[in-house]
């Protein structure tokens, strides 16, 4: 029988002291354009960051707002899996359970839960209410990571559907971006029965229709292909190193909190709809108590091999396999290279398709009032 218990975030005096010496003996590379972020992370802004973190950052600050959300956590095969169960106030409220990606962690849903929870508080309908599950993936935040092979976004859409029908939630809706888009799609696929509509604000181009010979690709279509692989081409070596070499990487990662900060730091100015200036939508303190969820849990291989996972079991589908339950997207105009509505329909009846005014790829921090409006109006017929 899988025991759901109350968590409480209690990082150690040990950890935090350690955190600040690494800090303080960091060793920085030269750059001859310090301000660029031409050639990756900045080396002005990461050494403010850095120093932030080591001198104004105020990790207990930080635990304390976080462990006023109601954590818990359950052991579901084989691993102990962190969760956030917020019920909803309202009429009938909806379970929904929500699920992060990369690097991002279930701090990032933080000011949107309210929003969903109690809609009427923050000038919406209560009829619109949901009941939000926050899962942390394994291996991220205070979930432990997998000790075998074969844990990817099909394996966590299992254990996504065990939590949520643990917690008598037989039927749900599933919302996600970048790797959570993922466990969405796989939650709605394998579960058609439980999963009532998956809305996502991200959809990866590896979402792979397979095509009869009789089917052309449209001309939108071919223009997102070459988007896609120029953008890998010019910005994603760090997903291939994720895919191919993960443990590599995460003994520099786990060793080193500034090389971490960088390397995390860095997304988050490329993918946000930040203009170039990461601090005018996120502050220091948001985006480095991010950070420092990695950097505590000490399983940096495990989140980055997530990557590996998907790469070996890749969302491909056999011709003329469908998702059952409705799919509804919110794309916001800084995101990631997203297929094109018509890709999506060829294996997914998409019911709401909305292009978004502002925001990029980490929505429910630069965009939660937003976002959250889109999840009410794709979930509301299907009440």
């Amino acid at each position: 029988m899988i025991v759901i218990r109350p968590f409480k975030i209690a990082i150690s005096e040990d950890d935090l002291e350690d955190l600040k010496l690494r800090l303080s003996l960091a060793k920085l590379p030269k750059s001859h354009a310090p301000e660029s972020w031409e050639d990756g992370a900045s080396l002005a802004f990461t050494r403010a960051v850095i120093d932030h973190w080591r001198t104004g950052f105020d990790w207990r600050k930080q635990e304390t707002r976080l462990n006023q959300l109601p954590h818990f956590t359950a052991d579901i095969d084989g691993l102990q899996i962190h969760f956030i169960h917020k019920k909803g106030v309202g009429t009938a409220p909806m379970p929904l359970v929500l699920t992060h990606g990369w690097p991002g962690s279930f701090a990032e849903f933080e000011e949107i839960i309210p929003l969903l929870t109690d809609p009427q508080a923050h000038g919406g309908d209560a009829d619109d209410a949901f009941s939000v599950v926050v899962p942390s993936l394994p291996g991220y935040g205070f979930s432990s990571a997998p000790q075998t092979n074969g844990v990817g976004s099909r394996a966590i859409a299992r254990m996504w559907n065990q939590l949520m029908t643990l917690l008598g939630y037989d039927r749900y809706g599933a919302q996600g971006g970048d790797i959570g888009s993922g466990v969405s799609i796989w939650l709605a696929r394998q579960f058609p029965h439980n999963v009532i509509g998956a809305h996502l604000n991200y959809v990866s181009a590896g979402l792979q229709p397979s095509l009869t010979q009789h089917e052309k690709i449209s001309a939108e279509e071919t223009s997102f292909r070459q988007t896609a692989a120029s953008w890998a081409a010019a910005e994603g070596a760090y997903s291939a190193l994720h895919s191919t070499k993960p443990q590599t990487l995460a003994f520099s990662l786990s060793d080193s909190p500034a090389g971490l900060a960088a390397w995390i730091i860095e997304k988050f100015q490329a993918w946000s709809d930040c203009g170039g200036d990461l601090e005018s939508i996120l502050s220091l303190d948001t985006i480095l108590t991010d950070v420092s969820l990695h950097w505590f849990s000490n399983n940096l291989n495990a989140s980055l091999r997530l990557y590996k996972e998907n790469r070996l079991d890749p969302l491909t589908f056999a011709p003329g396999e469908r998702i059952k339950p409705p799919v509804g997207m919110a794309h916001f105009p800084l995101e990631l290279p997203v297929p094109p509505r018509s890709w999506v329909e060829r294996v997914a009846t998409v019911t709401r398709w909305s292009e978004m005014p502002a925001g990029g790829h980490f929505a429910a921090l630069e965009q939660p009032q937003r976002l959250a409006e889109e999840i009410r109006a794709f979930f509301r017929p299907l009440r």
